[in-house]
């Protein structure tokens, strides 16, 4: 099997990518994969780790606004699909695979032109644009949630198979646990709030929690929050200008970054985090109870529409951008976090939408595909 993967920008898009070539290579290790990015997003480094080729096309996302750069831009994508079919006459694929992104424009006309099999896989709740775009033309969309499916009609197939991810479920031992949060100088006696916003962090998640821990407002809980790598020191100066300094907080562990991300959230009793695809999936596979910040965007409010899907079924509660506060996320945290009960009821219905083995599916209908 030889597959092109369209994947740019973002790790939302990628990172799904990577977990479906790790499949494809795991299942068929003859196999060949090929990814098509740009030179400017997260696959430059986050593909070529994955152990994977990369080829870059000079492909960008369009703006509504009129511009001399949006012109050229647009000029510049439309230009491009002369690269894939070079790209294309080379590696002779057998199959192209979407994730989403402005990159799957030039590689997708491409693709449909020369009659080679087609399909996305997207992630989000609600379909993105370049989904939207293609939706007709290609031969199948892998899609993550149900509620998906009933905004692609008059699509040739769509299946949900779920999204794939690292996070699994996983069962702490009591002593493991124990030396986990020691080492981040928490204690196993109160409840825990996991708090994080992607590896770049998120500025309004960050600003509601130091005005939380500042009132101290965490005597009930401990909290273990990640700012994100580029907006730790601005956390950090806040609390300085208040003479507050990390090492004197109680019930509080501070980090830039989280490497062992799955031990925490299956060890944390409640989440604070955005509501990317990936994330909402991973919520749900750990079965944890949530409070969900989605990321506004002007285009569409994909984040949100994630988010509702686990609000609807009373698994997590939602506080919009625009108004989250120290005031607010600390009452949402304590009507949560006081009833045992409450909290055990949104895990298990999370978890009640948890995709299950979504690589193998996802392969099956690749294989089907082609054949």
């Amino acid at each position: 099997m030889r597959v092109i993967i369209s994947a740019a920008g973002t790790g939302g898009h990628i990172n799904p990518g990577i977990a479906i070539a790790n499949k494809i290579k795991e299942k068929d290790p003859k196999s060949e994969i090929l990814f098509i990015g740009t030179n400017r997003g997260l696959e430059v480094d986050l593909v070529q780790r994955a152990g994977y080729k990369l080829r870059t096309i000079d492909a960008y996302g369009f703006k509504k606004e009129i511009s001399i750069t949006n012109l050229k831009h647009i000029y510049k994508t439309i230009s491009s699909q002369k690269d894939v079919n070079k790209i294309f006459d080379e590696f002779k694929p057998d199959l192209v695979l979407g994730t989403g992104g402005y990159i799957c424009g030039p590689v997708f006309n491409v693709a449909i032109k020369r009659k080679i099999p087609t399909v996305f896989h997207e992630s989000n709740a609600y379909p993105g644009k370049a989904v939207k775009m293609f939706s007709k033309k290609v031969d199948e969309i892998l899609v993550g949630f149900e509620e998906t499916k009933s905004k692609l009609e008059g699509c040739k197939k769509v299946v949900v198979t779920g999204t794939p991810t690292k996070i699994r479920k996983v069962q702490i031992p009591y002593i493991k646990r124990k030396e986990i949060l020691e080492a981040l100088g928490i204690r196993n006696e109160l409840p825990i709030v996991l708090v994080f916003g992607g590896s770049q962090g998120a500025q309004k998640i960050n600003e509601a929690v130091t005005e939380l821990v500042k009132k101290k407002k965490n005597e009930e809980y401990q909290i273990i929050w990640a700012t994100g790598t580029k907006q730790f020191d601005i956390v950090k100066e806040s609390f300085e200008r208040d003479n507050i300094y990390f090492n004197t907080l109680k019930n509080v562990k501070i980090v830039p970054y989280i490497y062992n991300m799955e031990e925490l959230m299956n060890i944390a009793d409640l989440l604070i985090c955005r509501s990317g695809a990936m994330t909402i999936t991973e919520v749900s596979i750990v079965g944890k109870p949530a409070i969900f910040i989605p990321l506004p965007s002007k285009s569409a409010n994909r984040q949100e529409d994630n988010a509702l899907v686990l609000e609807k079924i009373g698994a997590a509660k939602i506080i919009l951008n625009k108004e989250v506060n120290g005031e607010n996320l600390s009452t949402t945290i304590e009507e949560i976090i006081k009833d045992k009960s409450e909290l055990q009821e949104m895990g298990r219905l999370a978890n009640t939408i948890a995709p299950s083995n979504v690589e193998e599916k996802i392969y099956n209908e690749l294989v089907n595909l082609i054949k």
